[in-house]
């Protein structure tokens, strides 16, 4: 019982910091998340081209970010870019997030897209469609349907990867924990309350996700 009331104890005394740090936490996957979709959009196009050089191009955005730990990314981009102009930490871990996650959205996009038969683009055609007003019009709205779920699995982990912020000295969820622990010496305690705030994060996004998951299906 000493250990649930110090537990509440410490959630209570330090709620102001991690609500500060829960708006940093979710600035910094929006964000990154929003940048990630537009890389993930240009490759995935270029995937599905069928033009071997922006094929290969593609594939060897998408080998590099799989290959590499993020962690490795984000410091090679945070001092890469340091080192050329002055840029603050938000938008470091922003970039270096986006840049990995887009990797991984890119094949998400592709898959959609491959996944539309091939008659929805030869019927925008038919109609006097172009290429590219199909692929808006009729291809894409169903490919995006069909991504929805793994695009939401792919926002909780970037969610969960902003962690690595800390790395770089932001003071996002974690990295609020992990000073708040080392400045009390109850790491524990710390760890345990940051569980409780990405659990209700993550818990409050799946909901939404779900919504939005049964008001677009596919059969809708």
């Amino acid at each position: 019982m000493e250990g649930i009331s110090h537990f509440i104890t410490t959630f209570i005394d330090s709620f102001d910091l991690f609500i500060v740090a829960m708006f940093w936490t979710i600035a910094v996957t929006v964000c990154a998340f929003s940048i990630a979709l537009v890389f993930g959009l240009f490759f995935g196009f270029l995937k599905v081209s069928k033009i071997k050089p922006l094929m290969w191009i593609s594939d060897f955005y998408v080998w590099i970010i799989r290959g590499t730990p993020l962690v490795v990314q984000i410091f090679v981009l945070f001092y890469g870019l340091t080192n050329i102009v002055l840029i603050p930490t938000f938008w470091a871990v922003t970039i270096g997030l986006a840049f990995h996650v887009g990797g991984y959205l890119t094949e998400i996009i592709r898959g959609s897209i491959e996944s539309i038969d091939d008659g929805q683009m030869e019927a925008g055609r038919s109609l006097g469609m172009s290429a590219s007003l199909t692929m808006r019009r009729i291809i894409l709205p169903q490919a995006f349907r069909r991504a929805i779920p793994s695009l939401g699995n792919q926002f909780i982990i970037a969610l969960k990867d902003s962690a690595l912020a800390s790395f770089i000295g932001m003071q996002e969820l974690f990295g609020v924990a992990n000073l708040e622990g080392s400045t009390n010496f109850d790491f524990m305690t710390y760890l345990l309350i940051v569980s409780v705030y990405y659990l209700f994060i993550v818990y409050v996004f799946t909901f939404f996700v779900k919504i939005l998951e049964k008001r677009l299906k596919v059969s809708n």
